[in-house]
């Protein structure tokens, strides 16, 4: 019977957990086949944590706290290092704990590995919950993401990964700042399944503006140096046309160099070894038995 270890990161946020527990439970407990396991990654909550139980499908609830806040990204990776180097399992299923990603969409994923077990599967989102605003950014994000580094990346962090896949990301420094880049730039082969973006049980979306912008550069900074290369080549084509349009040349010109300098701060969160240490952030764990 194949293994697959679902990890939820969380921080704070203990009555979306507890929900999205339950509500992956009533999922699984209809699909055969497989043995399902949790890890919880505890981000050093601030907020006391109420009695948490292992739903009877099942076969061990593991909470790991962590020393330190690292934030959303680091604990997925942190994480998947652990489970690489301390489990035995086939794949990872990794998803939030707040309910936007939607434990109903457990069985596409599973499906779609029952198909072609060999090749991970990632949550294509083609619909999100957020006010158009927010959309319109998301969608500028996406554009301007395929535009610089050639690469059109439409999935978060929802996705079901082989443990050869796994083994190919644990070690690139990416991971620590931006998981769907790092999947993009080391997984040449996956399959997709659509994925609705939902609404978090309690309490707003953390996905602020701002958060949004360094998401969408920690993606983009994961291929910086294609970057830098197709900016080079835009400057020196606008360049051509200064005589014609000066100010709008010299405004696109700097704005370029602008942004690499951005994508360049924002790509120094990766660190290999903050990566290769992230177990040393492990305070202890917690096997949850009923």
């Amino acid at each position: 019977m194949k293994k697959i270890i679902i990890l939820l990161p969380v921080f704070n946020d203990w009555d979306s957990l507890n929900k999205v527990l339950k509500e992956i439970n009533s999922v699984i407990s209809i699909i055969k086949n497989f043995e399902f396991r949790c890890i919880i990654i505890n981000d050093a909550s601030s907020a006391n944590k109420p009695t948490v139980l292992r739903p009877d499908a099942f076969t061990s609830l593991k909470i790991i706290n962590m020393k330190k806040n690292r934030g959303h990204a680091r604990c997925n990776a942190a994480g998947l290092r652990h489970i690489q180097n301390n489990e035995t399992y086939d794949y990872v299923i990794i998803m939030d704990s707040d309910g936007e990603d939607r434990p109903i969409e457990i069985k596409d994923l599973v499906k779609k590995i029952e198909e072609r077990p060999s090749i991970s599967v990632v949550a294509k989102r083609i619909k999100r919950s957020e006010g158009k605003l927010f959309q319109s950014l998301y969608q500028l994000h996406k554009l301007i993401t395929l535009i610089f580094t050639g690469k059109k990346i439409n999935f978060g962090n929802y996705s079901c990964l082989t443990k050869k896949d796994v083994s190919l990301l644990i070690d690139d420094e990416s991971l620590w700042s931006s998981f769907s880049g790092c999947v993009k730039k080391n997984i040449k082969n996956y399959n997709e399944v659509e994925s609705v973006r939902g609404l978090r049980y309690f309490g707003p979306s953390k996905m602020s503006m701002f958060n949004l912008a360094i998401h969408s550069l920690s993606i983009i900074g994961v291929f910086k140096y294609t970057v830098f290369l197709r900016s080079t080549f835009l400057i020196i084509i606008l360049s051509f046309f200064t005589k014609l349009f000066f100010l709008t040349v010299v405004f696109l010109q700097i704005f370029l160099i602008f942004f690499n300098l951005l994508v360049f701060i924002v790509s120094m969160r990766e660190n290999k070894n903050d990566l290769l240490k992230s177990h040393e952030n492990i305070f202890n764990e917690e096997d949850i038995v009923h």
